[in-house]
Order: structure tokens, then C-alpha cells, then sequence
């Protein structure tokens, strides 16, 4: 969790993780966020990622593999170009090696290889970007996020990276 201080992370560690989060979100969508959206945000992070994760198994499984591999993850074009663009934008803001604290490596049946590994906070980065983008086209002219555009934001990420609860939700919509 981003916003609350870790007992081993000094607190002008934590001001100054906090102030690149909110950078971040000012540059790339115009976006004033303040310490409840960034634990939103961890939240969000964390979910996406292990859902991907989750994919990646499934994938490695599938082809007889005990290793995960970046080849494994199910990332798009949409979100390889939101990858880039946060590796652009890494270069000035630093944000790398705060998402490498903040990206959990969930235990999963398969062990994670280096690569895999190395690469997690690079996505980690272009979910973020892809986030924060999506703030824009749910409301264009939006400045501070309420819940209510975390809970769209959420939902769309779900529709497209967590298809369990869908299908199950549809599943008991046709059963009704």
C-alpha cells in the first residue's frame, strides 16, 4: 500500500513516492490525486497485475511450461504502447523503482522467471498510464477523481482483464 508509511521506508521516502505518484498523474491526464486515490491506485495495481499473472499461468500451463515468461503475459497493443509511454516518461519521473516496492508478486502454482520479474514494474507503469487515460474518456474535462470515477475505471479494467467474475455474473443472469 502506497499511502500509508512502511517501517522500513523513512518518511521523506513516503513524501517523496507520494509527490512522484501525483506528478505522474499530472502529466500524463491532468489528474490532482491525493493519499486516498493512491491507495485506490496500489489497490488497482495489485488487482491487474495478478490478474495478468493469473493469464500468464494459464498460458505457461497450456504449453507445459513451470516457468513463467514474459511471453506468457497476455499484454496488447494497447497496453505495450502504454508500457512505452511510461517508460518515457519513467526517465524524468523515477516512478520504476517505487512500483517495484509497490507490485506484488502473488504466490502462484508456477515460480515467476527473472524476466518476468524485471518486466513487472514496466507494467506495473503501463497499467498506470492506461489508467490514468482512462480517467480522460470517462470525463474529458475531469481534474480530481471521485469514487465514483475509480469504481467506472475499475470496471472497465474489469471488463477486459478479469473475465472470472464476468462470466460468472453472466452465467447467474441466464440462470435466473
Amino acid at each position: 500500500m502506497i499511502a500509508a508509511v512502511q517501517s522500513n521506508q523513512p518518511l521523506t521516502s513516503h513524501v517523496m513516492s507520494v509527490a512522484r505518484f501525483e506528478r505522474f498523474f499530472r502529466i500524463v491526464a491532468s489528474l490532482d490525486v491525493d493519499k486516498q486515490d493512491l491507495k485506490r491506485y496500489s489497490d488497482f495495481v495489485n488487482q491487474k497485475l495478478y490478474d495478468l499473472l493469473l493469464r500468464a499461468q494459464a498460458a505457461a500451463k497450456a504449453n507445459g511450461r513451470v516457468l513463467l515468461e514474459p511471453f506468457d503475459l497476455p499484454i496488447t497493443k494497447g497496453l505495450q504502447e502504454c508500457i512505452h509511454e511510461f517508460e518515457r516518461l519513467d526517465e524524468e519521473i523515477e516512478l520504476r523503482p517505487i512500483l517495484d516496492r509497490l507490485a506484488t508478486r502473488p504466490p502462484l502454482d508456477l515460480a515467476y522467471g527473472e524476466d518476468i520479474e524485471t518486466r513487472l514494474p514496466d507494467i506495473a507503469g503501463g497499467l498506470s498510464v492506461a489508467l490514468a487515460h482512462t480517467f480522460n474518456i470517462i470525463d474529458p474535462g475531469l481534474k480530481n477523481p471521485s469514487s465514483e470515477h475509480w469504481r467506472k475505471c475499475f470496471r472497465i479494467f474489469d471488463l477486459l482483464l478479469q473475465l472470472r467474475e464476468r462470466q460468472s455474473s453472466q452465467t447467474s443472469r441466464r440462470l435466473s
